[in-house]
Parts: C-alpha cells; sequence; structure tokens
C-alpha cells in the first residue's frame, strides 16, 4: 500500500486491469496480502470494502491461513463459533495471545471475544460471577478437566483484562470488579487469586489518577481485605 494519491488513483482506475478483476480474483489476492494491510485494503474502493464484509472472502482467508479449520466440529456449550470471519478472529487471537496450537484453539479465542465484547458493551455489563461460570461451563462442556478448566479461564481472564481500552468505562469496569463481594462457590467456578490481583495492580497503577479521595480509599480497603501483604506501589494517593 502507499500514501502516494495519484498512484492510488491510478491503481484503481477503471482503465487499470487490476480494477477490472472478477471479485473472486481479488479475494484470492487479498487473502495473500498481510492482515496488517486489510483496513487499507477496504478502504481503497467500495467494491473491496464490500468484499471485506462478505462471508466468502472471510472463508477464504480462514482455510488459507488455519487450514485445519475446515475440519474443525462444532462443539457443545453457551458460546457459539459464528461465521468464518468470527472464526478466523478467534483463531487469530489464540495463535498470537495465547500462542496456542492444539485442538483448543478456536474455542479459547472464541472465549476472549466473548468476555472481552461482554465486559465492553456496556456500563453495566452482566456479573463476574455469571461471565465467569459461562466460561467454565463452556469448557466443561468440550470434556475438559476441572484443573484445565480453571488454568484457561484464569488466562482469558488476564487476557482480556490486559486489553481493554484504557478509558473511563474502563475504570468503572475495574472498580466495580474490584469490589463485587467473594463469590461462594466451588472450585473452579471461583476466579483465581490472580485474576483479582491484576484487576488491583491496574487500578492502583494505569488508573490511579482516575479515583477521588474516597473511592481510592474504599479500594484501598477492599484490596487490604483479600491481599495481605499489598504492594508500597498502590499506597500513592
Amino acid at each position: 500500500m502507499t500514501d502516494d494519491s495519484s498512484r492510488s488513483t491510478t491503481f484503481i482506475s477503471a482503465d487499470n486491469p487490476f480494477g477490472k478483476l472478477p471479485d473472486h480474483l481479488l479475494i484470492e489476492i487479498f487473502i495473500r496480502v498481510p492482515i496488517s494491510e486489510w483496513l487499507q485494503l477496504s478502504c481503497v474502493k467500495k467494491q473491496w470494502a464490500n468484499l471485506f464484509r462478505e462471508e466468502c472472502l472471510w472463508h477464504a482467508a480462514l482455510l488459507r491461513t488455519f487450514p485445519l479449520a475446515g475440519h474443525a466440529t462444532r462443539w457443545p456449550g453457551p458460546i457459539p463459533r459464528g461465521l468464518s470471519k468470527r472464526r478466523y478472529t478467534a483463531l487469530y487471537i489464540s495463535k498470537h495471545i495465547f500462542s496456542l496450537d492444539d485442538e483448543l484453539d478456536e474455542i479459547v479465542g472464541h472465549t476472549y471475544l466473548f468476555l472481552k465484547e461482554q465486559l465492553e458493551i456496556s456500563t453495566m455489563p452482566p456479573p463476574a460471577s455469571i461471565l465467569h461460570g459461562t466460561i467454565i461451563d463452556q469448557f466443561i462442556a468440550c470434556g475438559k478437566s476441572r484443573d484445565k478448566v480453571h488454568e484457561l479461564a484464569s488466562l482469558i481472564w488476564l487476557a482480556v483484562i490486559d486489553n481493554l481500552e484504557e478509558n473511563e468505562q474502563t475504570f468503572l469496569l475495574l472498580k466495580r470488579l474490584a469490589l463485587e463481594g467473594d463469590v461462594f462457590l466451588p472450585y473452579p467456578y471461583s476466579r483465581s487469586e490472580k485474576v483479582q490481583w491484576r484487576v488491583f495492580e491496574k487500578l492502583f497503577t494505569d488508573f490511579r489518577d482516575c479515583f477521588n479521595h474516597n473511592d481510592y480509599y474504599d479500594v484501598l480497603a477492599c484490596a487490604k481485605h483479600k491481599f495481605q501483604p499489598i504492594p508500597a506501589a498502590w499506597l500513592g494517593y
């Protein structure tokens, strides 16, 4: 791709043979371009933007990038698989965020997407206990052991928390998660201490300036109740 406007105009002009290619050939070209340039490609002309919205392009990209995806069976549980674009995104996340390379790749990516979207969907997402229970139930339905279920759920929570945008909505969400009461459910339905620790850590480091005086001490008191001792870095208001 290039930022030069005159070259871009020539590239998409009607006189350029590339601009006359049928959709199926354009798709075969686009899926061979690095994914980092797909957004730019989709902005070149309306026809290309439409291709990136259609199932056929994402289905072709899915099978080219993840050849075994075509052999994957549907799984039981509350989190659906979705269409090709969703599946491509889930597999990309599994590979690049979790570095997984086994039969769990896709469902881990879908679970990450489910949790991230639920937490970002509004200022009042479902309680963390419901979201966590849904994740646990998903992996249990797929036949995973209790230890593996607990490990995967914790990894997904940690990855989502680390990848939320740093804005006011995220601050309010993390504060709500920090102040939520302990849920007395049996293992592995209880959230891991690592996840709870990360929530407080981000609040007291990345979002410290968002606190007012009273809120800070409320959250700090909650942290002291959950963790002993707490890091000195959290005591800086």
